[in-house]
């Protein structure tokens, strides 16, 4: 019995002392749980004192961020400067220009003095009339342009028969003057040519006159020999400012003037004269000189 006792008193023992480190556990459990709770709370606080700042300059960093994403423009309506263009500041009107189609042989083609000269003799027709070329010029000039690039040009073509076109600043013209002339052709024909997609119209045909399409209160310059002659940087400056853009009036035929009764000027661009390309290239040169277009 003396062996017994002993055994259970140190079995009582151990089981204390197993019992002990239970209770110390607790304990310590206790403690550490009530210990690190001011460190938890102030750890809780510094990172938070110490994370303030850095959100704000963040939000600092990204507010010029989203500002050149917020426009809804193309990506060519931003100017050098970083303006965006909302509406055009320069409206042109290429007037007479001679677009007119013929039956030669099986098919309906533009007529031109170069391929055409015998059907239009035939005709009691000046070949010297036909130049279609140059209005695939003018519009090679305006379309292809820093000015129009930047979405600061809107274009419209009236041909010698008073056909009113409307050119979308998105076209591209064709290089050549043979997919030129097959693309007005069409255009005669269908009254519109549409993108590939078929989202928007790049070529329309709209009802006269053109003035109907104008923004109110705009200036309408003619461009004419036998203007007064100006120096296109100190004339641009000087234009109303209507708060519309300015229209100018150029001629796109071969020979004759421009009968735009609704012209408010009349100037001259050079002491000698130009074609209608040559015009229009300085003219919207000194527009994107002025404007600040690189």
């Amino acid at each position: 019995m003396g062996p017994l006792a002993k055994k259970r008193k140190l079995g009582g023992e151990k089981g204390v002392a197993k019992s002990t480190p239970k209770l110390g556990g607790e304990n310590r459990g206790a403690g550490s749980t009530s210990k690190p709770k001011p460190k938890r709370e102030v750890d809780l606080v510094e990172p938070d004192a110490g994370q303030e700042p850095p959100p704000q300059v963040e939000e600092e960093a990204q507010l010029p961020l989203p500002e050149p994403r917020a426009p809804v423009v193309t990506e060519s309506a931003v100017l050098s400067d970083g303006r965006v263009a909302k509406q055009p500041k320069v409206i042109i009107i290429l007037e007479r220009a001679c677009l007119e189609t013929g039956k030669v042989g099986k098919d309906h083609v533009l007529l031109n003095c170069d391929d055409h000269h015998g059907f239009l003799r035939k005709h009691k027709r000046d070949p010297a009339d036909s130049r279609p070329d140059i209005l695939h010029q003018c519009m090679l000039i305006l379309l292809d342009s820093p000015l129009n690039k930047a979405g600061l040009l809107k274009l419209y073509v009236r041909t010698e028969k008073g056909v009113l076109i409307d050119v979308s600043p998105q076209i591209r013209i064709p290089r050549t003057f043979k997919r030129f002339s097959g693309l007005m052709c069409q255009l005669l024909f269908k009254l519109s040519i549409r993108a590939s997609n078929g989202a928007h119209k790049l070529l329309s045909v709209i009802k006269n006159p053109v003035t109907d399409h104008l923004p109110p209160n705009c200036h309408i310059t003619l461009l004419s020999v036998t203007g007064r002659l100006v120096h296109l940087p100190e004339f641009i400056p000087s234009l109303p400012q209507t708060g519309s853009p300015a229209v100018f009036v150029v001629g796109a035929m071969a020979h004759g003037k421009v009968e735009a009764d609704y012209a408010h000027d009349s100037i001259a661009v050079s002491e000698y004269p130009l074609s209608g390309a040559a015009a229009l290239g300085r003219l919207t040169n000194a527009w994107e000189n002025y404007l600040g277009i690189l």
